[in-house]
């Protein structure tokens, strides 16, 4: 939210630096984020001074220039070449002397420099109206009054307004802080804490009454809950036109571009008061009646962007006796607002639930000024004062008379709500005693009326415009913020416990993982858990009616929960590829939802992502491409890591990969992971290949949790290693060797390992050709020979048995 301190001094008088003012806005928890120069001229004319042409002749070289001399009002008349066809001598024009800064229309600066033109010296320029900014104009040089001596600067002739903008993170509860006003409220609570009394002037309405009643629109509101107060007043005999510069420049300094003087001055009092207003033209509504109803689902209406939408049975409409004419409290119609050939208007000042509001404009995915007011509640005593305001300011910038009686209904008055604060309760939250005069003196800073006064606490009404303040606990929060943080006092005594820990806490089974992928030159990613439903429509691996649904969604992009940590990644994927980051080695922990019979289903999950190369470039070795067996690598080192062993595998049949495999200890998956499919990738605009595994992390956690640390001593007898080349069905996979060595050998035999495969010329079509190394060990003794040829024996009896292996 942008506050101008300009305009900010309009409520209370502070002659601070902004940055000292910024300082105590943000303590008082209104942080300010930045704070911004505003100039409603860029540039603020420096450099450019008011010039008599004292001679004008034609140029000797170009027909179109003209060689000027020009007095500045230094006492050497400059010589300019110009090329505007009206300079002529005695005039007083503009003059950007040498290293004035000018900017063009897209605020790009450039710098005037002496130099020659057709072989004239030009010590300057003569200016246009839009080479200053001050207008549109290009078709001659600025003439100004003859009145104007030489050398006085421009910006003393014209209105140049200088401001410092704050840029305020609002939190969602700090409603009452939507508007200079609120603002100004706040910071005169804070003043008043650091001992000053200052005036918090409030715009007068005084001046407001009925100049006839030729122009009475009534109005009807036939849902009181959607619109609890609504107001509404009629002028006739405006004149539409440009706002003034005061206006314009209070507009643009907070970022908002000026339309004309009604819409100007409905934007102005929202930015203001805090109140939104809307004006429509009068003529356009039929039956001089206001009607504020909801219609039926499925009516079609055209808003102000000129987009034909689709209402909702619950959309709050504002309707004449035969259309609607804007969405109440979000956006509004295109033929009922105002325009140039305006002369009578219907102005409208609402209060309007903002639940309603809210599911309103997230529904059609509209984020107004006007919505996010009303969203978050705004004052509903304010109503008719800003309606006035407002009035009297289109009075004065437009002319007309106010043509009605100010149609109002209220017919439940909302009272301001009522707590009871109780000083036990302070100095329990806070931790602190607060003198009770300092309390007393912040509550009524903040306009928190103290009704009664006892021993334990204090009878309070909440203003009305404190929609968030409800508990005994908001109060003490305000009490807080005045009196200020910093001045709470703090121990320096630090109290620790130490819990007993055990080293497979979830955290720290992560930490290791996550370790070990870092080690290997992969990156951590967070993805969005919120995702498009469209990709649940991928595959029937993701049905979706497990979708969970967000009930208010930020976009249809964003209205589901997601099923799989897939897409994220490849959307991650995408992202750096098509920024020339080819090269990607990524990891995410993190969660699916799904709904499953109407049960919620969360499940965590450890996503490994590869596209492009391994390695980065090296003189000393040639980078490969990352594959399904550098990814198994990957995957077999992290259980490896956790002491997750014996380990099946099987093939994935999936939608999601091309080739891949499942990992299972006993009868739990605990890993999915191969080649993501073509078909998937496109999703996600991708033409490379790419690697995905699906770690299983709730269930690697539960297998982890049981395992239980084992040690042994180093070995003292050697090693021994034999080799033998198996002719094997293609059909056979190297852990089924592995399972039937294991099976036949199990003490002396320590690991079964594959160093070569071979498939083509002199083998038989069906066959490969596995060369396979066994490791074996006597932890109490060394082996012989013979004992060794035993074992080995045995082994290549049993693989041929089993699946009629055959030696090379």
């Amino acid at each position: 939210m942008k506050i101008s301190y300009r305009w900010l001094k309009q409520f209370i008088k502070i002659d601070w630096e902004a940055e000292k003012a910024g300082e105590l806005l943000t303590d008082l928890g209104l942080e300010v984020e930045g704070i911004q120069k505003f100039e409603s001229v860029k540039g603020s004319l420096e450099g450019i001074v008011t010039g008599k042409v004292i001679e004008c002749t034609k140029h000797p070289n170009a027909d179109k220039l003209k060689l000027t001399r020009v007095d500045i009002g230094n006492g050497t008349p400059l010589q300019i070449v110009c090329g505007a066809p009206n300079v002529a001598e005695g005039q007083i024009v503009p003059v950007a002397t040498i290293g004035t800064t000018l900017y063009d229309d897209k605020g790009e600066a450039w710098q005037i420099k002496k130099g020659k033109i057709r072989g004239e010296v030009s010590e300057g320029m003569i200016c246009a109206e839009d080479e200053l900014g001050l207008g549109d104009d290009h078709d001659g040089i600025m003439v100004l009054s003859e009145d104007i001596e030489p050398g006085i600067p421009c910006a003393e002739i014209f209105e140049i307004e200088k401001d410092e903008v704050f840029e305020i993170g609002l939190t969602p509860n700090r409603a009452d802080a939507m508007s200079h006003y609120g603002v100004a409220r706040d910071l005169r609570a804070g003043l008043i804490q650091q001992g000053q009394q200052p005036e918090l002037i409030t715009p007068s309405v005084s001046s407001f009454h009925v100049d006839n009643r030729t122009l009475r629109i009534e109005v009807d509101v036939k849902d009181k809950n959607a619109c609890p107060r609504y107001c509404g007043v009629t002028l006739n005999g405006i004149k539409v036109q440009e706002s003034p510069e005061w206006l314009k420049n209070r507009l643009k300094s907070i970022g908002l571009t000026p339309k004309n003087n009604v819409v100007d001055i409905t934007n102005y009092v929202m930015h203001e008061l805090g109140q939104p207003l809307h004006a429509f033209d009068a003529a356009k509504i039929t039956g001089n009646k206001i009607e504020v109803k909801t219609l039926t689902a499925g009516t079609k209406f055209t808003t102000l962007d000129e987009v034909e939408r689709e209402l909702h049975e619950d959309d709050l409409m504002i309707c004449d006796t035969e259309k609607p004419l804007c969405i109440a409290g979000v956006f509004g119609g295109l033929h009922s607002g105002v325009t140039q050939n305006t002369t009578q208007v219907f102005l409208e000042s609402a209060y309007f639930d903002p639940v309603s509001i809210r599911k309103t404009a997230k529904r059609h995915a509209l984020n107004t000024d006007a919505s996010f007011r009303y969203e978050r509640g705004i004052d509903i005593d304010i109503t008719r004062y800003a309606l006035q305001r407002a009035a009297l300011l289109i009075k004065e910038l437009a002319g007309g008379e106010i043509s009605s009686e100010i149609e109002e209904f209220y017919p439940v008055k909302f009272e301001d709500f009522q707590v009871f604060l109780t000083f036990e309760k302070i100095y329990s939250l806070i931790g602190q005693e607060i003198p009770t005069d300092i309390i007393k003196r912040i509550l009524s800073s903040l306009e928190i009326k103290i009704n009664n006064v006892t021993e334990t606490g204090l009878g309070l009404t909440i203003p009305s415009y404190r929609v968030d303040v409800k508990r005994e606990a908001d109060v003490i929060e305000e009490i807080l913020r005045v009196y200020g943080y910093n001045n709470i006092e703090f121990s320096s005594k630090i109290s620790a416990s130490i819990a007993p820990s055990s080293p497979y806490e979830a955290h720290k089974v992560e930490n290791i993982a996550g370790n070990q992928l870092v080690a290997q030159g992969f990156s951590e990613i967070m993805t969005n858990s919120l995702t498009t439903p469209a990709y649940s429509k991928a595959s029937t691996q993701l049905e979706s009616e497990r979708n969970v649904e967000i009930l208010n969604p930020l976009s249809g992009d964003l209205s589901v929960m997601r099923q799989t940590l897939l897409f994220g990644g490849l959307e991650a994927l995408s992202y750096n590829i098509n920024r020339r980051n080819d090269n990607l080695k990524f990891f995410e922990f993190g969660k699916s939802y799904q709904n499953i019979n109407d049960k919620w289903i969360e499940n965590q999950h450890l996503g490994i992502f590869m596209s492009g190369k391994r390695h980065r470039e090296s003189w000393i070795q040639e980078s490969q491409e990352a594959d399904f067996f550098y990814l198994k690598g990957v995957i077999d080192g992290i259980l490896e890591r956790l002491g997750i062993e014996q380990v099946k595998n099987k093939p994935l049949k999936s939608e999601f990969f091309s080739e891949g495999l499942t990992y299972s200890a006993g009868k739990t998956t605990i890993a999915e992971f191969g080649s993501v499919r073509s078909e998937i990738l496109k999703l996600a605009d991708l033409k490379q290949t790419v690697l995905y595994a699906d770690l299983k992390w709730d269930r690697i956690l539960d297998l982890v949790q049981n395992k239980k640390i084992t040690f042994s001593d180093i070995p003292r007898f050697p090693e021994v290693k034999r080799d033998l080349a198996l002719l094997v069905d293609k059909g056979v996979g190297f852990d089924e060797i592995r399972e039937i060595a294991f099976q036949t050998e199990r003490k002396l035999l320590k690991s079964v390992n594959l160093f070569d495969v071979y498939e083509g010329e002199k083998l038989p079509d069906s066959k490969k050709s596995y060369a396979v190394s066994f490791i074996l060990r006597d932890d109490q003794k060394t082996l012989t020979d013979k004992q060794i040829d035993k074992v080995m024996q045995k082994l290549q009896q049993s693989l041929q048995t089993k699946i009629q292996a055959e030696l090379r």
